[in-house]
Order: C-alpha cells, then sequence, then structure tokens
C-alpha cells in the first residue's frame, strides 16, 4: 500500500476502532419481574432455570439473587424480583452465551414468567 492509500484508509480505521469489541472482561447484570410477583412456585421455576445457564462454558462466573432486606433509600431499586449477575472474559464470551442453545432454551421455557427484563452490561476501565 502506498503512502496516500494508506492516509486515506487511516480516519476508516479509526473510525471503526470505536465499534470494535474489546477484550476487557465483561459483566452481564439482568434484572427480572415477575407477572406473579407474589408466586413462590414462578420465582423457584425463574431460579431453577437460571441455574442451567452454568452450562455455558464462557460464563466464568453467575450470581443468581433476590431482593436483600438492606436498608430502603432513595437510590436503591427494590422493584426488581429476580437477578442475574454473569461474568465472561470479553464481549465475544457474552455473545457465544447469547446465541448458545441453552440460553436459547431458557428464554423458550421460561419468559411467561416476567413482565420486564433490564440489562445491564458493563467492561472493565
Amino acid at each position: 500500500m502506498n503512502r496516500r492509500k494508506f492516509l486515506a484508509a487511516t480516519p476508516l480505521i479509526a473510525a471503526s476502532a470505536g465499534n470494535a469489541p474489546t477484550n476487557k472482561p465483561l459483566l452481564h447484570h439482568v434484572f427480572f419481574w415477575l407477572n406473579n410477583p407474589n408466586s413462590e412456585a414462578d420465582k423457584k421455576q425463574l431460579i431453577a432455570g437460571l441455574k442451567t445457564l452454568k452450562g455455558i462454558p464462557t460464563i466464568k462466573q453467575i450470581h443468581i439473587g433476590t431482593l436483600a432486606s438492606t436498608e430502603k433509600r432513595d437510590v436503591v431499586d427494590t422493584s426488581w424480583d429476580v437477578s442475574e449477575l454473569m461474568f465472561f472474559d470479553d464481549e465475544a464470551g457474552q455473545k457465544v452465551y447469547q446465541d448458545h442453545p441453552i440460553h436459547l432454551e431458557f428464554v423458550k421455557n421460561n419468559s411467561h414468567l416476567w413482565k420486564k427484563v433490564i440489562v445491564y452490561d458493563s467492561i472493565d476501565v
């Protein structure tokens, strides 16, 4: 490549770099609001379904939780019912999880249980 072509391509390379996946650890935090929040059976079914996700090899660590009985404050959201927090080595590992048959089966078998889901994904700085 001659110098002129290289210099012409450099802005395109720089612009696309911002969209490139990172190799930094990624945290995937999901909050579920149940259709029937008072149903222990529904909560147990969702938690059991979430535990099946441990079979996905790119998940390095998983934490499944329910509301803690900590002090109620304006900055604390206590409206959700069940959460999961997953740790991945990188964005590629999280993508494998999203497309994995175990995850797709979990959604198929359990999505009728929730009325709302919010996901927060973050990478190390």
